[in-house]
């Protein structure tokens, strides 16, 4: 089959790891980069040789190479309309987290899909995670019986290091507010393993980004499963110089678990009856981004799902409906304000 051809657009931290993986994908070519950041062509053109550099998306749009997907790691704001100026064109379409800031926008991307006929993927990378995969699986198996309840706690360090004065992120209209840049990976997690919630309440508290964002730093949100149970979701990125964890228990009818470590990348507790826990495979280390840390580095198996989808030898496990389904889950949460 001829190569999956991918344009990124967006070369920041992430958009340039979407790049790495592709161009050193066997069924992948990376035949263009779009950056609104001149300063990043003679990098990229260093590490990238060969491949053009754009200074917008009309740009690309309307001089670039053929392609068959383009990846949107822009600032959130820009993923809904950026998604959609591709779809148009006739692209399959991978965006970041978030899909969008507002369900509208979301639906706008899903609708836009339809119309075109092209496939979305939203970049939800921790259901690659081998403890998340585990949960997922033990759960669609029914062994943990009935779901009493689940705790989320995300408590992280995002100071000045990363507030950027001139920057994007911590402007409500552009950033749209820690559970969207930070955490919307374990509202996906909650969502893609329990299923939806209700019955929610919440309180918000900005303890030290006074000056630094526009809206909380740390949150407690508490909700009903549809399914069954309750849970909590307390977050932060309040705390002191480094993250502190990514975690989730559950207690069940059938027993209890607890997935930890700073971006829930270990199995620290298993006791559920007649069951053996497996051992399973390494997580993949943090995304580094030199004075603080992400989620886990999963995106090359995010690479790997569009380029097997597009050839029609899968289908995607991120699709646009699950990604405004998140958007939908945060804009409740955040209606409570």
């Amino acid at each position: 089959m001829p190569a999956v051809r991918f344009v990124i657009c967006g070369v920041g931290h992430i958009g340039r790891r979407h790049a790495t993986f592709v161009h050193s994908h066997p069924a992948a070519a990376l035949v263009a980069l779009i950056d609104t950041d001149p300063a990043r062509q003679v990098p990229l053109a260093a590490e990238f040789p060969g491949v053009p550099f754009f200074a917008s998306l009309e740009d690309y749009l309307a001089h670039g190479p053929a392609a068959d997907v383009l990846t949107v790691a822009t600032p959130n704001h820009r993923h809904a309309p950026q998604a959609i100026q591709g779809l148009r064109h006739g692209l399959h379409v991978v965006i970041e987290k978030p899909l969008a800031l507002h369900r509208a926008d979301a639906e706008a991307v899903v609708h836009t899909a339809l119309q075109t006929g092209r496939l979305v993927f939203g970049v939800m990378q921790n259901r690659y995670s081998p403890p998340a995969a585990w949960l997922k699986q033990i759960y669609d198996e029914g062994r943990l019986g009935q779901i009493y309840l689940v705790q989320i706690n995300c408590f992280w360090n995002r100071d000045a290091r990363y507030y950027q004065p001139e920057g994007w992120k911590g402007r409500q209209a552009q950033d749209g507010g820690t559970l969207f840049t930070q955490f919307s990976h374990f509202v996906d997690l909650l969502y893609w393993v329990f299923g939806d919630i209700t019955n929610i309440s919440a309180r918000f508290r900005d303890f030290n980004h006074a000056g630094l964002t526009d809206f909380e730093d740390s949150g407690l949100v508490t909700f009903d499963l549809l399914r069954g149970g309750s849970g909590t979701l307390q977050y932060s990125t309040a705390v002191w110089d480094r993250n502190l964890e990514s975690s989730l228990t559950v207690v069940a009818e059938h027993g209890s678990l607890r997935i930890g470590g700073q971006y829930m990348d270990q199995v620290e507790y298993c006791h559920l009856r007649d069951y053996q826990m497996p051992q399973l495979p390494p997580t993949n280390p943090a995304n580094d981004y030199g004075p603080y840390q992400g989620s886990a580095a999963n995106h090359v198996q995010v690479i790997e799902n569009v380029v097997d989808t597009v050839q029609k030898r899968g289908f995607a496990t991120t699709n646009a409906l699950e990604g405004m389904k998140v958007v939908e889950i945060i804009e409740r949460i955040y209606s409570l304000k």
